[in-house]
């Protein structure tokens, strides 16, 4: 029987946040978008386990096209991560879709950030999903 009254849950009074390092997570949206500047990246929708519900989902994004050429290399590098780490094997020429992501299990590694003077989780990188002996992140 649920609690006819609102009321607050000890996740979202905790402004603790989620230790730096790996956790498991699915993606559970992709798609293309534009930035605040006009320039077309790709969206996705990280959902991490074992963290507070707060925390649990994640966005990362990709400046695919229309921002300077050193800017769009970066970003399609960790893009090249991000499809290996979901077990895609790409070959040049091989095209940008957001659907291929979806649903994919992987790892990704996040660290504290500032954004706007608010502290944030910020993805840093990516590898395969693998089983870890206990629910711990691992810790670098």
């Amino acid at each position: 029987m649920s609690n006819p009254k609102p009321c607050f849950e000890y996740h979202e009074l905790s402004d603790e946040m989620p230790a730096p390092g790996y956790y498991n997570a699915r993606i559970s949206s992709a798609g293309f978008r534009r930035s605040a500047n006009g320039n077309r990246m790709l969206q996705v929708i990280h959902d991490l386990e074992r963290v507070p519900r707060v925390y649990q989902r994640l966005a990362d994004y990709f400046v695919v096209e229309g921002a300077i050429p050193r800017g769009i290399l970066m970003a399609k590098r960790r893009l090249v991560q991000l499809y290996r780490a979901c077990g895609f094997d790409l070959k040049d020429g091989d095209e940008i879709s957001p659907r291929d992501l979806m649903d994919s299990r992987l790892q990704v590694r996040v660290e504290h950030d500032e954004w706007e003077k608010q502290p944030r989780l910020r993805i840093v990188g990516y590898r395969p999903s693998k089983p870890t002996p206990s629910d711990d992140p691992v810790l670098f």
